[in-house]
């Protein structure tokens, strides 16, 4: 049976380190894609592929490296989506912030098939890749204070990482059809920008690592 993937990063790096560590040929064909930063740049990239595809995908994944919720997602480990959240499409308002949905009009969130992600989930267990599943949140401003981080970690209890271009990817594969995973490397701490403390290598590392794990097993088998 053949087996389309369709992998979206937001930058050239992350694609490098998916393509190094995939190994899907023959039928079970993966592409790669440089979509760009941030969830519009995603999301026309996204749907352009799934448009243009002469053989329809039969799965979307987010991918990348992300900054990671402590103590839940720690550096060079990886998240896995159980939901992709945009964690500020909404209003504030003098009562606090509100999403979309309690404004009375679209989505704010895509689940992802349980059965997807815990194939996932066990394949890296399997493989001995650290990793955590969770909610991955979007956002167009990357957090860069303490109070910004514990702010969103109060909105979306138990997500564990956050990054740029997840829910535009997601939305793009909702109206294709097609099953959506969000998966994170995590590269530094979510809250104060400290770029001295990040681990981009050894998250680059983690992301290709963990699909060498799922090119022999989640990306070989239809998405649920």
């Amino acid at each position: 049976m053949t087996v389309r993937i369709l992998i979206v990063t937001a930058v050239a790096a992350e694609a490098d380190s998916v393509a190094r560590g995939l190994r899907v040929d023959g039928p079970h064909a993966a592409d790669v894609l440089v979509g760009g930063v941030g969830p519009a740049a995603a999301a026309a990239a996204t749907a352009t592929a799934l448009a243009r595809a002469a053989t329809p995908y039969d799965l979307v994944v987010s991918a990348g490296i992300a900054g990671g919720f402590q103590p839940l997602a720690p550096l060079g480990s990886v998240v896995v989506s159980d939901a992709i959240v945009s964690a500020d499409l909404g209003a504030q308002t003098p009562d606090g912030y509100l999403t979309v949905e309690e404004l009375g009009f679209g989505r704010s969130a895509h689940p992802v098939p349980p059965a997807l992600t815990r194939r996932v989930s066990d394949a890296l267990a399997r493989g001995g890749q650290r990793h955590t599943v969770a909610p991955v949140l979007t956002v167009s401003t990357v957090t860069g204070t303490a109070e910004r981080a514990a702010e969103l970690a109060a909105r979306h209890p138990g997500a564990a990482a956050e990054a740029m271009e997840g829910f535009g990817v997601a939305e793009a594969a909702a109206a294709h059809g097609v099953p959506v995973v969000e998966i994170r490397a995590v590269s530094n701490a979510v809250g104060p920008r400290d770029r001295a403390a990040w681990r981009i290598g050894e998250a680059l590392d983690s992301l290709r690592h963990t699909f060498q794990l799922l090119s022999t097993t989640v990306f070989v088998e239809p998405a649920p």
